[in-house]
């Protein structure tokens, strides 16, 4: 699991608790792990999962439920056929994780379910920083630029509906666990299953619309 390798690539023997490692170390490992997140992304079960996900994130949008349906299945399909061509030192080097220094408990060796909470728990602390809200902005633009002939009408969407999205995501990851999907923790009951990703050839069907 993604979390429970992450634990064993930074706990050290002999280090006092909360310890902290450079920055050299932190930026290699969002590099590794973002890579890890690359490939998971990659997979058609989660790909049908994150689709998911996103939907039951839009049906708390309420006057804008439909609307960012219409987002989600038009551009995550598209999304899902470009991410090969991320670069995980280009998102760490987004979010200053290789400018950071991190301090690491070696409490959380023996829990990476509760780890993995607590990364989402930070995560949703840095979510309500006006700062982040505009890198995230700005990577979602960035994003749109590889989609090509579509590029204006994606920056269109994420500059129409990005602020509204960013501004449900603290409830939306309250609501889902994210951990869960992750298989970092035991599944809840607020995933549900069955949704079918679309296939290449429906993406590029639809690609020519």
């Amino acid at each position: 699991m993604i979390c429970s390798s992450f634990i064993s690539a930074v706990s050290y023997p002999g280090k006092e608790l909360g310890d902290a490692i450079t920055n050299d170390q932190v930026c290699t490992l969002c590099e590794e792990y973002t890579a890890m997140a690359l490939d998971y992304l990659s997979k058609n079960k989660s790909q049908s999962e994150i689709i998911e996900l996103l939907h039951t994130s839009c049906s708390q949008l309420h006057a804008f439920k439909s609307q960012c349906a219409t987002l989600v299945d038009y551009y995550a399909p598209l999304f899902f056929l470009e991410i090969s061509s991320f670069q995980p030192v280009d998102f760490c080097k987004k979010v200053n994780l290789c400018q950071n220094i991190v301090m690491i408990s070696s409490q959380i060796k023996e829990d990476s379910c509760e780890f993995c909470q607590n990364v989402v728990s930070e995560f949703m602390d840095k979510l309500k920083d006006p700062d982040t809200q505009m890198d995230l902005i700005e990577l979602l633009m960035e994003a749109c630029n590889s989609m090509e002939k579509y590029a204006k009408k994606c920056k269109k969407m994420v500059f129409e509906y990005g602020p509204v999205i960013i501004a449900n995501a603290e409830q939306f990851l309250e609501d889902i666990d994210v951990c869960a999907v992750l298989h970092v923790c035991t599944a809840s009951t607020n995933l549900v299953k069955g949704v079918t990703l679309p296939t290449i050839a429906e993406v590029a069907a639809l690609s020519d619309v």
